[in-house]
């Protein structure tokens, strides 16, 4: 292996940091509390690879785990849908792009629409 490569998916772990190399709870690279991305919520409307159900997504909130667990919840229950978190997207199952985007305004997050 070569020092420009790492690997960015272990059987036991599952995925790895592609700097570190290291599982996400893990991770070395990345300074705790900081915004992933460039720090902009997006909210879009998604249905690849769900089987044609339609999942509003909301990417790039700078929470961590726990704190993101309870905004789900929060978001599902004023989408009044079901929904989880994974890999720190929020998805909320159904078509709640315009609801979940003016919810996330009003609690103070700077979001915007993506995706058409």
């Amino acid at each position: 292996m070569s020092a420009y490569s790492r690997p960015v998916y272990s059987s036991e772990a599952g995925r790895l940091c592609p700097g570190c190399g290291k599982p996400p709870a893990a991770c070395a690279c990345r300074k705790p509390g900081a915004p992933p991305g460039d720090g902009q919520v997006r909210v879009r409307r998604e249905t690849g690879g769900r089987g044609g159900k339609t999942v509003t997504t909301v990417r790039g909130l700078p929470l961590a785990e726990a704190e993101l667990q309870q905004l789900g919840k929060q978001l599902k229950a004023a989408c009044g849908s079901g929904g989880t978190v994974k890999d720190g997207v929020l998805e909320v199952q159904g078509d709640h792009v315009e609801r979940a985007l003016a919810w996330l305004l009003a609690k103070g997050f700077k979001a915007k629409r993506a995706g058409g």
